[in-house]
């Protein structure tokens, strides 16, 4: 069993809710990407439903999984997006997300992208998370020159340790994110001198795949005490925004429970009576997708065999970038007695770490059958390239017994469509 509701094995063939992964392979060929609209309406439900009780914005984290089908599924269940680049602020909106529900987060902000989210929907967004003095200042010069005041909270760094993979902690000292909350109450002074500003929030985001409450409740009491001290001091705060980094189980990790985590959110910031943004991404898509690929070849060398993969570190590079397990499972069930043996599961790309599992306990595979990379619902789609001039994987939206193809595998002239031969202007020499 997958261990996952929405993708399990059904008379000897694993599907994606009804949908058998082998109908989906023969009619969009592979690799392909597969999402369960059931599994992105759980996820979202339980959540929502844990927080009823409280003022709460699920603002969607966009950068696990941009596809315009999701977010719009999301969107119509009441999400907001949490974006990071004026691209997936633009996405967002076309999904029909109303910017007052859109958060423009990240450390590199241009001033054309604040114009942009400034001007959106003429009312401008519900919210910038601002990392660092420079950006406060561009922000103001840039909303003074719109004639209007952005919503602005501060991204606060406890330096606090998330307990999560080195690459994806954002909330230590040493990260390149927010602004040490030591010099929170005089970045907020100076905040509120500039012109342009309307400094109504505090943000955190201390990491992503968190598998443990405890930095989650040492953050909420440290913020909690920040907006006191930030009130005290004549900040009208209204919004705290807590992020996102709630874990889903990849292996046989314990994630954290929604009910548990609702539960810090009611004792340490829902006395604090502001509105309460949180920015899941994994958490809502990152089980709802699985990328299915076919087997090109067993390639079996002096020590080991080899299944070697039609998908690449190109559509899925978490193991190659982080390390990241993700489980394999064959398409077509195995066996209950077949015998496991350990097996290099490998893409085609030219590169050593285009390897997606080393020494793998896997039920006998043979060229040409399918098999499914779980849990692969973000990071993946959205971190794909087209390295090796291969294309990038198509995108299928399951519902029930139906599926759509909601991005297609583009051809070598879409690949291409945007480059041009250069064209030089001689000169004659005399």
């Amino acid at each position: 069993m997958t261990g996952l509701p929405w993708f399990a094995y059904r008379d000897g063939a694993l599907c994606a809710e009804a949908v058998p992964l082998s109908r989906i392979a023969e009619a969009v060929g592979t690799p392909a990407y597969v999402y369960s609209t059931a599994a992105l309406t759980d996820r979202y439900e339980s959540l929502a439903k844990a927080c009823a009780d409280m003022p709460v914005l699920i603002a969607y984290a966009t950068k696990a999984n941009a596809n315009l089908a999701l977010l719009r599924h999301l969107g119509s269940l009441g999400a907001g997006a949490d974006v990071v680049s004026g691209g997936e602020l633009q996405l967002a909106m076309k999904a029909g997300i109303a910017p007052s529900k859109i958060i423009f987060a990240g450390v590199g902000k241009t001033r054309e992208e604040m114009m942009l989210a400034l001007k959106a929907g003429n009312t401008g967004i519900a919210q910038f998370n601002v990392e660092s003095e420079p950006e406060l200042h561009l922000l103001s010069e840039v909303a003074s020159s719109l004639g209007v005041r952005a919503p602005v909270a501060l991204r606060i760094n406890p330096d606090v340790d998330a307990k999560t993979h080195k690459k994806i902690t954002t909330g230590k000292a040493e990260n390149k994110f927010g602004i040490s909350y030591r010099r929170a109450l005089e970045v907020y002074a100076e905040a509120a001198r500039l012109p342009g500003l309307k400094v109504t929030g505090v943000h955190v985001h201390i990491g992503s795949q968190l598998l443990e409450l405890a930095p989650f409740e040492q953050t909420f009491q440290l913020i909690a005490e920040l907006v006191g001290e930030l009130r005290a001091a004549g900040h009208d705060i209204r919004r705290v925004d807590l992020g996102g980094g709630l874990g889903i189980r990849y292996d046989d990790e314990t994630a954290p429970d929604a009910a548990d985590y609702a539960a810090l959110l009611r004792r340490y910031i829902a006395p604090l009576n502001c509105e309460i943004a949180l920015e899941p991404g994994r958490y809502l898509v990152g089980n709802a997708g699985l990328l299915l690929t076919r087997v090109n070849f067993v390639k079996r060398a002096e020590e080991k065999t080899f299944l070697i993969l039609d998908a690449g570190m190109n559509d899925l590079v978490r193991p190659a970038m982080y390390e990241a397990f993700h489980r394999i499972l064959p398409v077509k069930a195995p066996n209950s007695d077949a015998a496991l043996a350990p097996v290099d599961i490998v893409g085609p790309v030219c590169e050593t770490g285009d390897t997606f599992a080393e020494a793998r306990p896997m039920p006998p595979v043979k060229h040409g059958e399918f098999l499914a990379i779980l849990s692969a619902g973000a990071y993946s789609s959205s971190m794909a390239s087209m390295y090796n001039a291969r294309p990038l994987a198509p995108e299928v939206l399951v519902r029930g017994a139906e599926f759509a193809i909601v991005r297609r595998r583009p051809s070598i002239e879409d690949m291409t469509a945007l480059e041009m031969p250069p064209t030089w202007r001689s000169e004659a020499k005399g």
